[in-house]
């Protein structure tokens, strides 16, 4: 039995014994178009991640239509700057009628679509959508009437800890316990966008799962796909990234989206990151290694000689494959006489010399 900390959502059991859950959040990325949200799922669903996201918010659930400075992003963010909160989330967010068509062509391909809730009409509406679990965004971990009201639904919950302190960290995860939730998993953030690699601190992931007693992933908003690849080397468990068709068509997010195939690269990858990882500590040859260490180099004869020829250094060398003496011994055998005749390519032993 695994010593890890677990959590079941559907199907999948989610610990780092296992695959990481590859999650790809589609996000704005739709561009307003149904048709280009559904093409993000078939291309998800081919790329071998695990579950499909969305955000489930309107621009007055998610905020209000003011346009005053706190109300603003700040003129020198790059990707944002300037605009107005309202304005940004009419463009990011998803339209609630096409939840049912996007959720139903993800379980049609497989895959295991979610979202993340920004007020209770939206936890209700996606309770009616069957979902088995649910996202609580960066900047929600400190609304724990909302995260309370999530938990009672008894669904795991996947909680991103971007910019939060250890003690909002805590009051969360408390507030989704006392709340009813049973499994939970926390996400390592850094709430930038896109974010910087030194900025990524994957070190959190083992504090994380310690300090909780849970399993810990990423949500990583980084360009391109090295940060999640070491996170599952150091025991991330799941890997949230964003995903569009084509980076070049523009949108909200897609300056740090992956495109379908790196999402594809991404999935093989921190498998491979996975396995290596969790290999135990072993010297000597593998199983795989033995052909290989049959081709480690040793004496052999390399001339055609007769009885009673010396060993020289031109007749005996250190040659691949194995089989005749180690190398080390070319002292002990240099003027040395041959007690036969030697075809070239036999390896050099003590009884023909």
């Amino acid at each position: 039995m695994s010593h890890y900390p677990s959590v079941t959502i559907g199907e999948h059991v989610v610990s780092r014994d296992q695959p990481a859950f590859v999650i790809a959040e589609m996000s704005g990325n739709h561009n307003g178009d149904l048709d280009r949200a559904l093409a993000i799922v078939d291309a998800v669903a081919d790329s071998g991640a695990q579950a499909l996201k969305i955000q489930t918010y309107t621009p007055d659930t998610i905020t209000i239509d003011v346009d005053k400075p706190a109300f603003r992003i700040t003129d020198g963010h790059g990707l944002w700057g300037g605009r107005n909160l309202y304005q940004l989330y009419q463009e990011a967010h998803t339209p609630w009628e096409w939840h049912k068509p996007i959720f139903d062509r993800a379980r049609e391909k497989g895959l295991l679509p979610f979202s993340s809730p920004f007020d209770p009409t939206a936890i209700e509406f996606l309770e009616d959508l069957g979902v088995e679990v649910y996202k609580t965004a960066s900047a929600e971990i400190v609304d724990l009437p909302l995260i309370r009201e999530i938990a009672s639904t008894g669904k795991p919950i996947i909680m991103s800890t971007g910019m939060a302190t250890l003690r909002e960290i805590d009051a969360a995860v408390s507030a989704a316990r006392d709340g009813g939730c049973r499994e939970l998993i926390l996400l390592a953030c850094t709430a930038s966008y896109p974010a910087a690699p030194e900025e990524a601190h994957l070190a959190n992931i083992s504090m994380f799962e310690q300090a909780f007693g849970v399993p810990v992933g990423l949500s990583d908003h980084t360009r391109g796909i090295g940060v999640s690849v070491a996170a599952v080397a150091l025991g991330a468990v799941a890997i949230e990234k964003h995903v569009t068709l084509d980076r070049a068509d523009g949108g909200v997010d897609s300056e740090f989206s992956l495109n379908p195939d790196e999402l594809t690269l991404l999935t093989r990858e921190v498998e491979a990151a996975r396995l290596a990882s969790t290999s135990p500590a072993k010297v000597g040859p593998t199983d795989s290694e033995r052909e290989v260490l049959r081709l480690r180099r040793s004496l052999y004869v390399v001339e055609d000689v007769r009885a009673g020829d010396k060993v020289t250094r031109e007749n005996v060398r250190s040659i691949r494959p194995s089989g005749g003496l180690p190398t080390e011994q070319i002292e002990l055998v240099l003027g040395r006489t041959f007690a036969e005749d030697v075809a070239r390519g036999t390896a050099l032993t003590w009884d023909i010399i």
